[in-house]
């Protein structure tokens, strides 16, 4: 799901967007990382409730609609996004088949194809989750780089494609990583790639074209709360894949503040109080009023607060009917 190890990027390119992580590579694009430079991560399911998990060779997430299960947020600002005359005419001016090219070779030439005959056990994963998503797998890169991160890529009349770095593949267990790469199969399922794609121009390069700069400063605000409410829709994806919370807050607490040699002590329900501390910690108008200036230029919810989104709705009869849809 999108930020490096840090998960809350402060107005900055957002990249392919952080599956949890990081700030993917420099160029403009389509994407959505889970992490960034200083951003972003993921959630989990109910601690002992539904956890039929069915096989991979079961038929499952027949008829799966990205409405199942998209956040009511990102329902909200998609519509206002829609509403704002000529986005789309923007977007396109921005992001020719050159820059589109250039994003492409850029990703392809450096990282390694996943396949069937190349490292199968975590092309079974997106397989699997991508069955489960009831959508179809895009291609999946594996990349060096010591920023955990992992992007989504969805280039106009091109095959999408998720890209992982090998830092954030050493930082998770395998079933954590499949969290993930659900995550982005969420932005894919439910067509967030468009607007990615404006997010990344507008928040990067608008600014040196001449005379979008106003425009891009007055979307910004915008597309950064649509960003916010993607995310918890696609922590909502993670979800229904793995079918446990834990494993989904456990990424999220990992991308905030964990590392390998400290992986096997992190405990999850001490992050899930923490995350309780933080919403008393700003239940007053003060608190208020600080939570939302240190929220509002991040492209992604804080990590604490992602955790208790997905520990909620692991809970709800929302998430338990929905199970049952997707596995009679």
């Amino acid at each position: 799901m999108a930020a490096c190890l840090s998960p809350t990027l402060p107005r900055q390119t957002i990249h392919r967007r952080r599956c949890w992580t990081t700030k993917p590579p420099s160029s403009p694009s389509t994407a959505t990382c889970h992490q960034r430079h200083h951003h972003h991560k993921l959630i989990g399911m109910r601690y002992g409730a539904i956890y039929a998990r069915a096989s991979p060779a079961d038929p499952v997430a027949q008829g799966l609609d990205a409405d199942d299960f998209r956040h009511p947020l990102d329902k909200q600002n998609t519509l206002l996004l829609k509403a704002i005359p000529g986005l789309n005419d923007i977007g396109k001016a921005l992001l020719g088949p050159v820059s589109e090219q250039v994003m492409v070779l850029q990703n392809i030439g450096s990282s390694v194809l996943v396949s069937e005959n190349q490292l199968p056990e975590l092309h079974q994963l997106m397989t699997e989750a991508a069955k489960i998503l009831n959508t179809e797998a895009p291609d999946f890169y594996i990349r060096q780089n010591p920023v955990p991160n992992a992007y989504t890529l969805a280039i106009n009349g091109k095959r999408p494609f998720v890209v992982v770095h090998t830092s954030l593949v050493e930082l998770l267990t395998r079933k954590e990583l499949q969290a993930v790469l659900a995550h982005e199969l969420g932005h894919l399922k439910c067509d967030h790639g468009v607007w990615l794609t404006f997010a990344n121009i507008l928040t990067m390069g608008a600014y040196t074209v001449p005379g979008l700069g106003m425009v891009a400063g007055f979307l910004e605000e915008q597309l950064f709360r649509w960003l916010r409410a993607a995310e918890l829709t696609c922590d909502r994806a993670a979800l229904l894949v793995v079918q446990d919370p834990k494993v989904v807050i456990s990424v999220l607490m990992k991308l905030a503040g964990g590392c390998p040699s400290l992986s096997d002590q992190l405990n999850v329900d001490a992050f899930l109080e923490q995350a309780r501390s933080y919403d008393k910690a700003s239940s007053n108008p003060v608190g208020w009023y600080i939570r939302n200036a240190q929220t509002r230029e991040l492209s992604h919810p804080l990590p604490v607060m992602r955790a208790r989104e997905m520990d909620e709705w692991s809970r709800s009869q929302e998430y338990r009917t929905l199970l049952q849809k997707m596995f009679r």
